[in-house]
């Protein structure tokens, strides 16, 4: 045993001499062989968000007092019933996630799905009856040039967790629209309308759909999304995402 462990510290030795990995975030090197991408002292850095928020479309309230529902909510009750983010899209977190969409770091999706079902660790209720999750999905252009859906990503991480099955190709996008963030409030609605098609009926019928997605901003793409599960039969439709702008 001590034979192996010796040799195991020089192989690991040589790789960092030759092949030095370094944390793409701080820049430290990465000398813990179970450290990928961003090291340890980064990943505890990135905090799960716990103030109180609006208990069906999730968004955050800043200061102290209780949950409570949001004027947007008030007004006009969004086609899921409940969304919650695993934090604010600022700081390590923004940074994660903006590593695994554009510079393709694929293994942060296992990271940032762990949080996102950690963050809803105390929320038995969410979890009640979820039968499959969904992702978001991208145009396949879209999906093409990254080669991956990080969303898909995300969830499978969440189902596996969750012991939930993660259905692909239950929701299309058939037209490949302009990215979110470039657009105002109205303007999103506008660009995701008539976007997304059910893809498999007969999967979502009578269930209880767990949408996933990576950020959450004016809840136009989830909505969209779930509006299109709800019509083609689905009996629920609740969403997680990993940060909320």
């Amino acid at each position: 045993m001590a034979r192996t462990s010796f040799f195991a510290r020089i192989g690991r030795l040589a790789e960092l001499a030759f092949f030095p990995s370094f944390c793409k975030t701080c820049g430290r090197l990465l000398e813990n062989p179970r450290e990928r991408i961003l090291c340890a002292d980064c990943l505890d850095q990135i905090r799960l968000h716990r103030s109180p928020g609006c208990p069906v479309c999730g968004r955050f309230f800043d200061g102290a007092g209780e949950s409570h529902l949001c004027g947007s909510c008030a007004v006009s009750v969004p086609s899921f019933s409940r969304h919650r983010s695993a934090g604010r899209y600022r700081d390590l977190l923004k940074d994660s996630i903006l590593l695994l969409k554009y510079r393709k770091f694929r293994p942060l999706a296992a990271v940032l799905g762990r949080m996102a079902h950690e963050s809803l660790r105390g929320e038995e209720d969410f979890w009640l009856g979820v039968d499959l999750i969904v992702p978001v999905p991208l145009h396949k252009k879209r999906r093409r040039e990254r080669g991956f859906n990080q969303s898909e990503e995300i969830g499978r991480e969440i189902g596996k967790r969750a012991h939930i099955p993660v259905v692909r190709n239950a929701l299309r996008k058939i037209r490949n629209t302009p990215p979110q963030t470039s657009l105002d409030h109205r303007e999103r609605a506008n660009n995701v309308r008539g976007a997304y098609v059910v893809g498999r009926k007969n999967v979502i019928e009578g269930k209880v759909v767990l949408l996933v997605d990576d950020v959450y901003t004016t809840g136009s793409t989830l909505g969209e999304c779930a509006r299109m599960l709800r019509r083609e039969g689905a009996a629920d439709v609740r969403a997680v995402t990993i940060a909320q702008a």
